[in-house]
């Protein structure tokens, strides 16, 4: 006799999760099969589920996770089926049955299952672009009736990724509806695709390497042109006069702090904490972004503005600026190492919070921006290009620049000042155009009286009375 349960795993992983097994019972022998999911609390869990509910509905994602787990049990009893009708079906065949299949033909559950792994992982912004991938390649395999067709590994050819490409530039931005997919966000997405196939064929062996369908095709985005501020348009905002604690005013004082920290990213800003802020008139943080240190003094302008936000009650762990909350759990994670091993679902609501406080923080910048008579899209970011433009200006060199900004090679440093590290290219420019003008007598002394010395007397005398005239 066979039985096949779902059961979870009440003893928490190293990120807190909780895992989901497919438990086989065949003649009282139990084997144990490790499922994709996992949820956070034990409380998620429905032991006795009605049907195929075995998620509650308190996990944002049950809908589709009690579709996934019906699905990999499905599977099971498929691999047992197929034992059964050669003799062969014992719990341990079945499990080695189903760790065989995982390599599996089909693309689309491989993707969902890398997915997953990456949100298992705490790569958040990692996981919002394979998720949108995901998406995306569910929409274009849906049929008339709305149902995904099922896309195997043969299936994709360098023809299908040019009709799925193509399929991208149909699409509207979800932010702007007015607007089309931006070409860049499709090379994210494409990036994505080529990724996936990359692993499944070096890493997971699913794929040939002779069939590998991005090697003649070839997607590229735009070059987008980044605003930036010069000192005159930075000092116009620093000039206007706003309510001191309104929310333009504290915006304001973001930006110019990180413009005056050579160019602190939105999301490092946001969760600066005074620990960070050394006696000596220091800031030390790790970058979320690369997880590199940065260690700067903070210029007479810098400390101004930390004047406004601390009093004498302030403790090492609060945050600098009022932006987030320091009883949310996530607070309790000073250090990047200490975030690095929060729970995925924490990495993301964190990551949500600093996307809506950057989102609002644009917002107002762009009021500032008017306000300053600036004809320029502002937003956080700028702060960071406007500083490599003032440090060029300043005749900066491009290598220190590269290291305030602690970029990881020069050229993406100079992507920041191209557009106005001309001044070379406008002498020549200028030298190629200039109109001729007559040329400087040579002032060589022994080079003129070899020519004429060179000349017959003949051509002396013409030359002689040239001179008289």
């Amino acid at each position: 006799m066979a039985t096949f349960n779902l059961n979870l795993d009440h003893k928490a992983t190293k990120n807190r999760k909780y895992n989901i097994y497919v438990v086989v019972n065949i003649d009282g022998k139990r084997k144990y099969i490790k499922t994709s999911y996992q949820v956070s609390r034990i409380s998620d869990w429905n032991p006795s589920p009605k049907g195929d509910n075995w998620i509650k509905t308190s996990e944002p994602n049950s809908k589709v996770w009690n579709a996934g787990l019906a699905k990999e049990l499905e599977s099971v009893k498929e691999k047992y089926r197929e034992l059964k009708d050669d003799g062969l079906a014992t719990s341990e065949k079945v499990k080695r049955a189903v760790a065989a299949s995982e390599k599996t033909a089909s693309f689309l559950d491989y993707a969902k299952k890398r997915t997953q792994e990456v949100y298992n992982a705490g790569g958040i912004r990692n996981w919002k672009k394979y998720n949108g991938f995901v998406n995306k390649l569910e929409a274009f395999q849906e049929d008339r009736t709305g149902k995904v067709r099922d896309l195997a590994f043969g299936e994709i050819t360098p023809a299908y990724i040019a009709k799925f490409d193509a399929y991208l530039h149909t699409l509207h931005n979800e932010r702007q509806p007015d607007e089309m997919l931006h070409p860049n966000t499709i090379e994210v997405v494409m990036k994505v695709f080529r990724t996936l196939i990359r692993r499944a064929i070096e890493v997971d062996g699913l794929m040939k390497p002779d069939k590998y369908p991005f090697l003649n095709y070839k997607f590229c985005g735009v070059k987008t042109q980044k605003d930036k501020l010069d000192m005159d348009e930075i000092e116009a905002i620093k000039a206007l006069q706003l309510e001191e604690g309104s929310l333009l005013w504290h915006c304001r004082n973001y930006f110019l702090f990180s413009f005056y920290c050579a160019g602190i990213r939105a999301g490092d800003l946001i969760q600066l904490r005074w620990c960070n802020i050394s006696a000596e008139g220091r800031i030390n943080y790790q970058m979320g972004k690369n997880h590199k240190e940065r260690d700067l003094i903070l210029v007479p302008q810098a400390r101004e503005i930390l004047q406004y936000y601390h009093n004498e009650n302030v403790k090492a762990e609060d945050y600098i600026f009022p932006l987030l909350d320091s009883r949310a759990e996530w607070a309790k994670a000073i250090t990047q190492a200490d975030k690095d091993k929060m729970p995925a679902d924490l990495k993301k609501a964190l990551f949500n919070t600093i996307g809506a406080k950057n989102a609002l923080i644009n917002k107002y910048l762009n009021k500032i921006a008017q306000l300053a008579g600036i004809q320029k899209k502002v937003s956080f970011h700028i702060s960071r290009h406007s500083f490599a433009k003032v440090a060029k200006q300043k005749g900066v060199d491009n290598s220190k620049v590269k290291d305030m900004l602690a970029h990881s090679s020069l050229k993406v440093t100079e992507t920041y000042m191209g557009s106005f590290d001309t001044k070379e290219t406008d002498a020549t420019l200028v030298q190629i155009f200039e109109e001729n003008k007559p040329q400087p007598a040579t002032t060589d002394t022994a080079a003129l009286l070899a020519q004429l010395q060179s000349l017959r007397p003949e051509e002396l005398a013409v030359l002689l009375a040239k001179l008289g005239k």
